[in-house]
This record gives C-alpha cells, structure tokens and sequence, in this order.
C-alpha cells in the first residue's frame, strides 16, 4: 500500500512539473511553447506594449524555451531588456537563432530578433524602458549599465 501512495505522489508530482512547465512562462519559471492568437500581419506601430506589465518572448532551441521579459516601444521600434544578459541560455539561443515570437497581451507575434550593439541605439532602448517603466511606477533615471543588453524585434512572416 506505501509504494502504491508513493508511486501515486510522484506520479502526481510530475504531472504538475510537466503542466507547470508546458503553461508558462510563469514569474522566473520558463516554459516552453507559447500560446495564443497568432498574429501574422506586419506591425507597424508597437506602442500598445508599453501597456503590458511583461511580455513573453520563445526562442527555438531544441525545445522551444520562453521565458517573461520587460518590452518596450518607441512607436515603430520594439525592444527587450535584459540585464546581465551574458551566458543566460535565452539570449544565447537568439543570437545563434534569431527567428523567435513575442507574446503580448495573448497574441503571439512572430519576430526576428537583432542584438543592439551600437550605444546611441542603447541609449534610445535605455529612454523608452524607463519611460515604459514610469507608467508603472518603477522609472529610473539611472544611468545605463555596461551589463545591459538590448534586442530590438522586428515582424517577421509566420
């Protein structure tokens, strides 16, 4: 009878693992393939992101990964920020793979995705994330970091 309770929590055990890790992203957690409306138009104008606390963005590795991020918009521009973005397995995908989908406000939009480099661009990304943030009430005026990364998405066919 104790293996049979034993056999039936671990079983249970690993079906909420399972589920956890199939429905998110969640918080810090990552997930894996995201859902929602796909939306296949080009877009124009991203600034109705700055009205979403988070986006989700998946990247495809061998297993799609997602994971929540801070996004951000100056109009026609989308970023992502991340700090110490060097070495977390994410980014590393992206830069080797760049096609990935941004989820926002559950639409899923699929995107290429670009490393910023250049500080002026940076900078640009650094404004519009603490303009963002200020809608929320966690803007900064801080300089930015050296350890700041930025990608700017752009629309990309289905």
């Amino acid at each position: 009878m104790l293996k049979w309770i034993i056999g039936l929590v671990l079983t249970g055990a690993l079906a909420g693992l399972i589920y956890v890790y199939v429905s998110c992203p969640c918080e810090r957690i990552p997930g894996m393939k995201l859902s929602g409306v796909e939306h296949t138009e080009p877009v124009e104008d991203w600034t109705f992101a700055n009205s979403a606390a988070l986006c989700q963005l998946e990247v495809s590795g061998v297993i799609p990964h997602s994971i929540n991020l801070n996004c951000m918009s100056d109009g026609p521009n989308l970023f992502l920020s991340c700090s110490r973005c060097d070495g977390k397995y994410w980014s590393g995908i992206a830069l080797a793979e760049p096609r990935g989908r941004i989820r926002i406000d559950d639409v899923v939009y699929p995107v290429e995705l670009t490393r910023v480099t250049d500080d002026a661009e940076l900078n640009h990304a650094w404004a519009v994330r603490a303009r963002k943030l200020s809608n929320f009430g966690r803007g900064s005026d801080a300089p930015r970091p050296d350890h700041w990364w930025s990608f700017r998405l752009t629309p990309r066919a289905g």
